[in-house]
């Protein structure tokens, strides 16, 4: 008996699936371990409804940001007017970017940073300042920073006047 438990234990550990790990910045978040056979059932949706949780990093007011939107759709929203006001990038580089600034919460707000001790907080999904948001805001969009389609696309248009498109940004910007 005591063989058969210990190996079906071994066995237990040995399935256990990582599900999340939320990286911000230099922040790290939590990591959840179930067993792998839960995996399916319970794991996220997508890792474009993953929240960021990490040190300092937290949520704000979204405006129309709501649960209803989804991280896609925000990136495709923002490419169309991209396109339409000749902004370069892809969808490609809009995603590897959110998801290294704010794991895809368009309520992140950075509030430890140079920016933050200046008074001044990275938000949204591609944490944005507000000088740097007021200066490359796209006609038709919000004039909400933390708005999912008016972040997605102030910042590109930002990264493309500085560096030529958000497709060349891997780093913080």
């Amino acid at each position: 008996m005591f063989a058969f438990s210990a190996s079906r234990r071994a066995v237990r550990l040995r399935n256990v699936a990582l599900t999340g790990l939320t990286v911000v910045g230099a922040g790290v978040g939590a990591v959840t371990m179930m067993p792998s056979s839960a995996f399916a059932a319970e794991a996220p949706q997508s890792a474009h409804s993953v929240q960021a949780v990490s040190h300092g990093v937290h949520s704000a007011s979204a405006g129309s940001a709501g649960a209803s939107g989804n991280l896609d759709g925000w990136i495709r929203q923002s490419l169309a007017i991209m396109k339409a006001k000749g902004i370069p990038g892809s969808y490609e580089g809009l995603h590897r970017n959110i998801m290294r600034e704010s794991s895809g919460n368009p309520n992140a707000e950075n509030n430890w940073d140079v920016n933050a001790q200046k008074g001044i907080p990275s938000k949204g999904l591609l944490q944005v300042i507000d000088p740097t948001f007021n200066a490359y805001h796209v006609a038709g969009t919000s004039h909400s920073v933390t708005d999912p389609v008016a972040n997605i696309t102030a910042a590109a248009n930002y990264a493309a006047h500085r560096y030529g498109s958000i497709d060349n940004v891997n780093s913080a910007y």
